[in-house]
């Protein structure tokens, strides 16, 4: 492995683990979840938010902050973390996914992928090797090498094709970060669908390579959960120890929790803020509907044992009047109630494996999730 270590392993219980990752912007408690800024903001958010619900670190996306503002534009300006006033550890994807998703006219080949900008039909050119200057212009700690997804369920054929390109630019990604400054990190990216044998041959392949950190991508791409985890439970054992692993795109509390006990460190996913802006919050009770009339008259906060002030102010009913009208302050209240919730899980895994009782945790989160919300008045 040629590549320095940033990542110090504390605590293992059974495949649980958790550690702390250093950057040049301040360090990451793992398992550690990140909310997702994908245009250099956290929806309905400020960045005080988050911050103060516990996040170490955000993700922005290259995709989206490479069409507007532009790179170059950041860079001149100081960086992601200047620009954003964020300040913290941030991680960007490769930009590839978004770029099977949303662009299009899309033409993927050996040298790059070319696409149509969704914001002004502009013809791009994505390879390895801009997007990680891209990613450098940024300025992010973590950089992703760019990929293939392959949605699922796929073609084995196709999964293999996307596959072996990925770990091709893997290469080239690896060889344009050389001359990035000390303490910044690359991750590379196993892909494979839900094919065992061919995550297996992924993870290999990059652990040959040599990164920072291994992401697992392509899940949560339409899959069941059952064959997302299986595919952890293929991938997590061909990836060093001593290297952070990041799930990428994932997502409930469930999955996470989950994964978690398979031996995952890292989380990203859009449905804290996404879920808040459309009525639904995430407790220790499971999710609640803020939508349902059974909310309309009842005086009661939304989790009077959680930390974070917001669901122990508010009164149901209000949360519902807000969501019901059409409120932004509903949006941005339910928003940050669930990345604290979501933060405070985190929180819960990682005292828990450090104190080596993470079963018992697995054990009572599903139970307290099981018994559901508390009863309508």
């Amino acid at each position: 492995m040629s590549l320095l270590n940033h990542f110090e392993l504390l605590a293992t219980d059974g495949a649980a683990r958790t550690g702390r990752l250093t950057t040049p912007h301040g360090v990451i408690r793992t398992p550690a979840f990140m909310p997702v800024g994908t245009a250099g903001a956290m929806k309905g958010v400020h960045w005080r938010e988050v911050r103060e619900a516990g996040s170490d670190i955000v993700l922005g996306n290259t995709y989206h902050l490479m069409l507007r503002p532009g790179a170059e534009r950041i860079a001149a300006l100081g960086g992601l973390q200047r620009f954003t006033g964020w300040g913290g550890p941030m991680l960007t994807d490769s930009g590839g996914f978004q770029v099977m998703s949303l662009a299009n006219l899309r033409k993927v080949d050996e040298r790059a992928v070319t696409f149509r900008s969704h914001v002004d039909g502009a013809k791009v050119e994505l390879s390895p090797e801009r997007s990680i200057e891209v990613q450098r212009l940024l300025g992010s700690d973590i950089a992703m090498q760019l990929d293939e997804c392959v949605r699922l369920p796929a073609d084995p054929d196709d999964i293999e094709r996307a596959m072996m390109l990925s770990r091709r630019w893997a290469e080239r990604s690896k060889r344009a970060f050389e001359s990035a400054p000390a303490g910044h990190m690359l991750f590379g990216i196993v892909q494979g669908g839900d094919v065992t044998q061919l995550r297996s041959a992924s993870a290999r392949g990059l652990v040959e390579i040599g990164f920072h950190g291994y992401a697992i991508g392509g899940l949560a791409v339409g899959e069941p959960q059952s064959v997302m985890l299986a595919m952890i439970e293929e991938t997590a054992p061909s990836l060093p120890d001593d290297r952070p692993r990041y799930l990428m795109g994932v997502g409930t509390p469930e999955d996470i929790l989950e994964a978690v006990s398979r031996g995952i460190d890292m989380f990203d996913c859009v449905m804290p803020t996404r879920n808040g802006r459309h009525g639904l919050a995430f407790t220790r009770s499971g999710a609640v509907n803020l939508r349902n009339a059974r909310h309309a008259d009842d005086p009661r906060p939304l989790d009077e044992a959680s930390s974070w002030p917001s669901a122990q102010t508010y009164s149901r009913a209000y949360l519902h009047h807000l969501v019901k009208s059409g409120e932004t302050l509903g949006a941005m209240l339910l928003s940050e109630i669930n990345i604290a919730y979501y933060q405070e899980l985190m929180g819960g895994m990682r005292a828990a494996i450090a104190g080596g009782t993470f079963a018992q945790f697995h054990e009572q989160t599903r139970a307290d999730w099981a018994r559901g919300d508390i009863v309508p008045r």
